[in-house]
């Protein structure tokens, strides 16, 4: 993963961040739409307006100013601080809507700037009958916006930015101080005042959106500031709070001027508003163009960051766009392809048309800066320490906005923006494979979900917890890499219901050695985690003994929040001395209160995975409940989707008729959370053994679960573990106290 995009030659200050965001802010929809948005809604619900979309931009704005004052924003701006915080791959999706906004924002503001020649059309047409068509002015407009671009660069749009801008100012001012064009009675009904059958709420708010999207403008020359720290944050703040001011008082006089029914006519009502109206129209074009220059700076460099992460499946394709001047890195190819689009929805024509795609894609990365910003604040990361900081419940208002507003304003827009991020992110992941993963910032974040909800359990009342039973196993076996019979019954347990921690056991004095020893065998662990898609937690101990190891994890914190309640071990049924450590140490588990699993392993394995067989006697009943929830437990693991559980009840010929009656009971009662057609009673004569029996009737299983008890540990030893060669894999059980299931 590259860790730097392009830079280029710093040129910019401040001030031209101010300049692109102000300029773009102040733009077309103010000019051409507030009238008709107060007509249709009012001045509160235009104010409604403005106050919704800065509750967006003004969360963003901070956000922005927060992210840009704790790391350099390079190249790309916006693009920049998302791939950097969700990864490349994420990154690039929202960064490909992103630029494709930009660049259509460069077609709505020429479209718009065409309206501005509305008098001259007029004039033409009714003095010489010449019908001009506003495209034509639009696509010369867009010509001459080329040309300008790819023959002098960023330098002379934001020199002309500063003479538009003082153009775009004194027209609001020659505005404010116009009178009104018709005489209206003051009060609140000429401020709730609307045309008849209004249009609603939220198409009026998804085509004056664009309007507030001009504060991130500046952002986007990140990789052409001196000091993006500092002018980020200052340039993007101060346009977004000039601007929400502005237009509160450009919907007070409009409302305050006009009828409802004039303001949405007339989509220059303001020229005839203004003290001198020429001025008006002079200020639209001065608005559309500046923000025309400023999209059409923006739009390549987020172009030609993206380029230069390699995001195209073609590196010709990567190096044309991320190519850029010799002195100043100036995106001339880039610049190209933008134009080019911007042609294309020019040729369209429809302003709210294009307002409202424009709209979807700006949503989206807002939430997604306005998300980080949360993100960074709930991650809590020590390295995170911006000198400018917003509050997490402002980000976290922000993102819930953006989606909100995006299925309100228009679900199928939504819908489709929504996907196509989507696929394209499949599509960048399908051949940039190496960039795919968790990023720091939801590691973060994860890390505190995972320790505020550990606190919180272990701090919960621990009444009824027989009754709310769930597994939370702790395996540890020195042969992980050679048998992986329990790390299957791990991952099975811990699929669904259960939580599941695997320790590989290096028998070792603690050294350099082993400790590097362990770190390698902990990487391959987790390898073998992903490739078997397991939810089952690995690591590893150095330890010189299987005592001193077990005396370790009996005390670990579980790893769920829950204290671990069971261990298991593993041995293979042609090494016997294996059980001596085990046997050996069963009182330390004992005295734990944990309960108790040992799982034998034979070279068929877990065969096919469709019967498993459970075993009890009139004295094994508290073992009973716990080896059936175990084994519908795994029987939930796609590996036993075709598994069945059948029981096996064992006992002497004169307690056949007593037991059946007393199984049967437990079963239709409930205690005993199986069906009395899984039950099978076996007759146990005086001459047979037992093992001989299990052994008879469990040849074709998959696995054979045995409850045991600790004192026939005690009494037989190893031996009682011994005797099961005919049958698979074996798992013998020994509750601590009986579970009780609801």
């Amino acid at each position: 993963m590259k860790e730097k995009l392009v830079t280029s030659k710093v040129q910019f200050g401040t001030a031209a961040v101010f300049m692109t965001a102000i300029s773009t802010i102040l733009g077309a929809v103010m000019f051409l739409r507030f009238g008709y948005a107060v007509g249709n809604v009012g001045f509160f619900g235009t104010l409604m307006i403005i106050v919704i979309g800065h509750l967006i931009t003004i969360p963003t704005a901070m956000a922005l100013a927060e992210i840009a004052t704790n790391q350099k924003v390079e190249g790309g701006g916006e693009y920049f601080i998302i791939s950097r915080s969700f990864g490349l791959n994420s990154g690039a999706a929202i960064g490909l809507a992103l630029f494709f906004s930009q660049a259509i924002s460069v077609a709505f503001y020429i479209i718009a700037f065409a309206q501005a020649f509305d008098p001259v059309i007029n004039f033409l047409q009714v003095n010489y009958n010449f019908m001009l068509d506003k495209r034509m002015i639009s696509l010369i407009a867009m010509a001459a916006l080329t040309t300008l671009m790819l023959t002098r660069g960023a330098g002379s749009g934001i020199k002309a930015l500063y003479g538009v801008v003082g153009l775009l100012f004194l027209s609001i001012v020659f505005f404010f101080f116009g009178s009104p064009i018709t005489e209206l009675e003051s009060g609140i009904t000429t401020l709730t005042d609307t045309v008849a059958n209004p249009d609603d709420f939220f198409l009026v708010f998804a085509i004056c959106f664009p309007a507030f999207t001009g504060m991130t403008a500046g952002v986007g020359l990140s990789g052409d500031l001196k000091n993006p720290k500092k002018s980020i944050p200052i340039g993007t703040l101060s346009a977004t709070l000039i601007g929400m001011i502005i237009y509160v008082l450009i919907a007070y006089k409009l409302s305050m001027s006009a009828s409802a029914q004039e303001l949405v006519g007339d989509q220059l009502i303001m020229s005839r508003i203004a003290l001198w109206g020429p001025i008006i129209p002079l200020g639209l074009a001065a608005a559309t163009i500046s923000s025309a220059l400023g999209s059409i700076m923006v739009a390549p460099r987020t172009l030609q960051a993206l380029a230069g992460d390699g995001i195209f499946p073609s590196q010709i394709i990567n190096k044309w766009l991320s190519l850029g001047k010799a002195n100043t890195n100036e995106p001339t190819n880039a610049s190209l392809v933008t134009c080019l689009i911007a042609f294309f929805f020019i040729a369209i024509g429809d302003v709210d048309f294009v307002a409202q795609i424009i709209s979807m894609f700006f949503m989206v990365t807002y939430g997604s800066i306005c998300f980080i910003s949360f993100l960074e604040h709930f991650a809590a990361d020590p390295s995170y320490r911006p000198a400018f900081k917003s509050k997490w419940y402002l980000s976290l208002l922000g993102t819930i906005l953006c989606v909100w507003l995006m299925f309100k304003m228009n679900p199928g827009y939504a819908f489709l923006s929504i996907s196509f991020m989507i696929f394209t992110f499949i599509g960048i992941s399908y051949y940039l494979k190496d960039r795919q993963g968790m990023t720091a910032i939801f590691q973060g974040a994860i890390f505190q979900l995972s320790r505020g909800l550990q606190v919180f359990l272990q701090k919960a009342k621990k009444e009824n917890i027989d009754s709310h039973w769930r597994p939370s196993i702790i395996c540890l076996s020195s042969e992980s890499f050679e048998r992986f019979a329990a790390y299957d019954l791990l991952r099975w347990i811990s699929h669904r219901y259960g939580f599941g921690t695997h320790i590989h056991l290096i028998k070792d004095y603690l050294s350099k050695e082993s400790h590097n020893l362990a770190k390698a065998d902990l990487g391959r662990l987790i390898k073998i985690g992903d490739i078997s898609k397991s939810n089952v937690f690995v690591d590893t101990l150095v330890s010189p003994s299987i005592t001193s190891a077990i005396t370790q994890i009996i005390q670990l914190p579980g790893i769920s929040g829950k204290e671990n309640n069971m261990i298991l071990f593993e041995y293979p049924k042609d090494e016997p001395d294996v059980l001596n450590d085990i046997v050996d140490n069963f009182k330390l588990i004992f005295i734990s209160d944990f309960d108790f699993c040992v799982l034998g392993t034979s070279d068929r394995g877990f065969g096919y995975k469709r019967e498993i067989h459970i075993w009890i006697t009139s004295k094994d009943y508290e073992n009973a409940n716990l080896m059936i929830l175990l084994s519908y437990i795994i029987l939930g693991h796609p590996d036993w989707k075709d598994g069945e559980i059948k029981i096996f009840a064992l006992f002497p010929e004169s307690e056949l008729v007593e037991q059946k009656e007393y199984l049967l009971n437990l079963a239709k009662t409930g205690r005993l959370p199986i069906s009395p057609n899984n039950i099978v009673l076996v007759e146990q004569k005086s001459d047979m053994d037992a093992k001989q029996i299990i052994n008879d009737f469990s040849t074709d299983a998959d696995l054979t679960i045995i409850g045991i008890r600790g004192e026939q540990i005690k009494a037989t030893g190893r031996d009682m573990f011994l005797g099961y060669d005919k049958i698979s894999n074996v798992l013998f059980i020994n509750s601590t106290r009986e579970k009780q299931i609801e």
